[in-house]
Formats: structure tokens, sequence, C-alpha cells
């Protein structure tokens, strides 16, 4: 599914996206084929399920015109043990 038909079936809502397929393209992940596992009513439900999401899914408003991920290098981050 598209980001497009994604928003045409679900307009204004919050959803659980599973991630078929994306690129790259300065700094930003695009994803180009998804599917919807489920949508979500409210804001702090919203922030709950993003915190669970694995490596390739996301929770995205559909009120946004593109959907991307922003790549983001943490310089200086380390895992102390």
């Amino acid at each position: 599914m598209t980001w497009k038909e994604v928003r045409e079936k679900f307009p204004n809502l919050w959803v659980k996206l599973n991630i078929l397929e994306k690129h790259v393209e300065d700094n930003k992940e695009y994803i180009d084929n998804m599917e919807v596992i489920s949508t979500i009513a409210t804001d702090l439900e919203a922030g709950r399920e993003l915190v669970k999401c694995t490596e390739n899914e996301v929770v995205y408003h559909t009120s946004q015109d593109e959907i991307y991920v922003e790549i983001r290098n943490i310089f200086g981050f380390r895992v102390v043990r």
C-alpha cells in the first residue's frame, strides 16, 4: 500500500505501519510500500505504540503529506556496562 492509499482509507488518524519497502535520500528514509497494522485513537496511545515499535514498524499520522524517518547520527553515544 502507498502512503496516498493509507491517507485515503484512514483520514486524520494515527496508524501503526509495517514497512515493506523504503529508500534513503538526504538523511531521510522514505517509506515507499507499507501495510497497516492498526489504527490508533489518541495521541497518548500513539506514543505508547511508538515505543513498542520494532525496526520495521512506525507510527505516523495521516495528516502528513509525506512519510519518512529522519536518520540521525549520534556521535559520542556509548553503552556503559
